[in-house]
C-alpha cells in the first residue's frame, strides 16, 4: 500500500465515485487508475466500493471508514513535508490566499506590500471567488487559508477566525435627493433602485434580510458581485448602492457620495479560514498577525488544536453509529 494508492482512491470519492473525473483530475490514465484501486483491494484484503457491474454505486462500510483514514493519512504526510521544508528553508515557499474580490481590492493590497517586503522568496497567489467557493479552495487542498465572511453552509474541514467587521454604507451619484436627507431609513432607501451583490454573497442576504424584516421590498435593479462594478452603474445613474465601507475612497470615487448605513443592517465579520491538520509555516502565521493583529500564532494554533480534538471525538462518535459514512471534504 503507498500514499499514492490512497490519494487515488481519495480522489474517487472526492469525485462522487467517477473514475473518469478522478483520472482527470490525477492527470492519469482511467485504466492506470483502476488497476490500482484493485491492487489496493488486494492488499488490503476488503472492496473498498459497492459495485454494480463495473460500476461504483458507493463507498463500502470498510471504504467508509478506511477514506477517512486515508484522508488523515494524506494530511500528515503533507504535514511531514512542509516540517521538512520549513527547517531547510524558513524564509522561501509559496502562499495561496482564496478570497472575494472586496477583500483582494481594498483590504489586501497594503498587507500583501508588507508581506513582499519582509518574505520577498515566498511566491504569492491569489484566488477570487464567493464566499463558498473560497472556503472550497481551502478544504480540497488549493489554497492555504481563505479571506471572506463565512459561507452559508460552514465546511466542518475548516477553522474559521474572526478577523474585523464590516459596516455598510450607502453609495449615490453626487446631487442625489438621499444626500439631504438628516437620518436614512429603510423605507427612504427602498424608494430608489438598488444595486447589490449576488446571491452567492453572504451579506447580500444579511442586507436584504433588513428590509424583508420590516415587510419591505425594494426593487432590485442588478445584481453583481464585484463592487467596482457595483459603482460603475451607481455612477452611471442605475440605482444606489450598500456595499462595506471599505469599498468607497473619497479620493478615487469623485463622482459618488457614501452615506453611512451601520444604523440599519448588521455588520458583517470576516475570517480567515484554515484548513484542519494542515500545517502552516512560519510565514503564514506572520500573514495572519499582519491581515488581523490580535491573531498572533499561539492564539490560531490553539484554535487549531481545539477544533481538531473535537473533530477527533466527532469521528470517534461518528465510527461508533451503525452505517455511518464519511464524506470527504
Amino acid at each position: 500500500m503507498t500514499l499514492q494508492q490512497l490519494r487515488y482512491f481519495r480522489e474517487i470519492a472526492r469525485q462522487d465515485l467517477n473514475i473518469s473525473k478522478a483520472a482527470a483530475a490525477l492527470h492519469i490514465t482511467q485504466p492506470g487508475l483502476s488497476r490500482q484501486l484493485r491492487l489496493l483491494e488486494e492488499e488490503l484484503g476488503v472492496e473498498l466500493f459497492v459495485r454494480n457491474r463495473t460500476r461504483l454505486v458507493r463507498l463500502s462500510d470498510a471504504g467508509s471508514e478506511i477514506v477517512a483514514m486515508a484522508e488523515r493519512t494524506l494530511e500528515s504526510a503533507q504535514s511531514i513535508k512542509a516540517v521538512s521544508r520549513e527547517h531547510s528553508a524558513q524564509r522561501e515557499g509559496s502562499l495561496t490566499i482564496a478570497t472575494t474580490h472586496t477583500q483582494a481590492r481594498y483590504a489586501l493590497p497594503g498587507v500583501l506590500r508588507k508581506f513582499v517586503d519582509r518574505y520577498p522568496a515566498v511566491q504569492l497567489s491569489l484566488r477570487q471567488g464567493t464566499p463558498s467557493e473560497v472556503s472550497y479552495l481551502v478544504a480540497t487542498g488549493n489554497a492555504d487559508l481563505s479571506i471572506a465572511t463565512a459561507p452559508v453552509e460552514p465546511d466542518p474541514a475548516l477553522v474559521m477566525l474572526p478577523c474585523h467587521k464590516l459596516q455598510r454604507v450607502v453609495l449615490t451619484p453626487t446631487g442625489h435627493p438621499l444626500l439631504k436627507v438628516k437620518r436614512l431609513t429603510l423605507e427612504k432607501l427602498a424608494a430608489y433602485p438598488l444595486i447589490t451583490y449576488d446571491y452567492a454573497f453572504i451579506g447580500r442576504s444579511k442586507t436584504l434580510g433588513a428590509f424583508e424584516a420590516k415587510g419591505i421590498r425594494p426593487h432590485i435593479a442588478l445584481n453583481a458581485i464585484d463592487a467596482d462594478v457595483i459603482k460603475t452603474y451607481v455612477e452611471f445613474g442605475l440605482g444606489i448602492a450598500i456595499v462595506p465601507d471599505m469599498a468607497y475612497d473619497r479620493a478615487r470615487d469623485r463622482h459618488l457620495r457614501a452615506i453611512d448605513a451601520s444604523h440599519l443592517f448588521e455588520p458583517n465579520t470576516i475570517h480567515i479560514g484554515i484548513r484542519r491538520n494542515h500545517y502552516l509555516r512560519g510565514y503564514m502565521f506572520a500573514f495572519i498577525e499582519m491581515f488581523a493583529p490580535h491573531l498572533k500564532r499561539a492564539t490560531v494554533e490553539h484554535a487549531i488544536t481545539r477544533m481538531a480534538t473535537r473533530s477527533a471525538k466527532v469521528g470517534d462518535a461518528m465510527g461508533a453509529m451503525p452505517g455511518a459514512t464519511y464524506r470527504p471534504q
